[in-house]
């Protein structure tokens, strides 16, 4: 786990404020999250949908932000949700955010003042990333 910065702290705030936007009639459990790319912070919230296999998580809502921003070198990430406990990526969204950056700075946040900080890597070791898709030509 690693020290809470202020730059966590303001990251965290933009990941509360979006979870407020959320739309999870079904689960009733709302998630916001904030990605911080290239100087820039774009949020996402989940969005639940009576297809559950179609809902869409908010860290990939994010992400897809940035992305479409033009944004591909992510940072770091905060995901906030109504769990007493910090909520953490699911592993659908760590494999994804892995994809941008396997290195960047995780912060999770909860119903209350406790905070988790880690790396994705620490969260999903050994992540499937392009590497493996390298092609040895020889």
């Amino acid at each position: 786990m690693r020290n809470l910065t202020q730059p966590d702290l303001a990251l965290l705030a933009f990941a509360r404020e979006a979870k407020g936007k959320a739309y999870a009639p079904y689960s009733d459990f709302r998630v916001g999250a904030a990605v911080y790319a290239k100087g820039e912070i774009f949020q996402g919230v989940n969005v639940e949908n009576a297809a559950y296999g179609s809902t869409l998580c908010a860290e990939r809502g994010a992400l897809s932000a940035a992305v479409a921003a033009g944004c591909t070198e992510i940072d770091a990430v905060a995901v906030v949700g109504d769990s007493e406990a910090p909520t953490v990526p699911c592993g659908a969204c760590r494999q994804a955010l892995a994809e941008f950056n396997p290195e960047m700075r995780v912060i999770m946040g909860g119903r209350t003042d406790e905070v988790m900080v880690m790396t994705l890597d620490e969260l999903l070791p050994e992540a499937f990333v392009r590497g493996y898709l390298d092609q040895d030509d020889s």
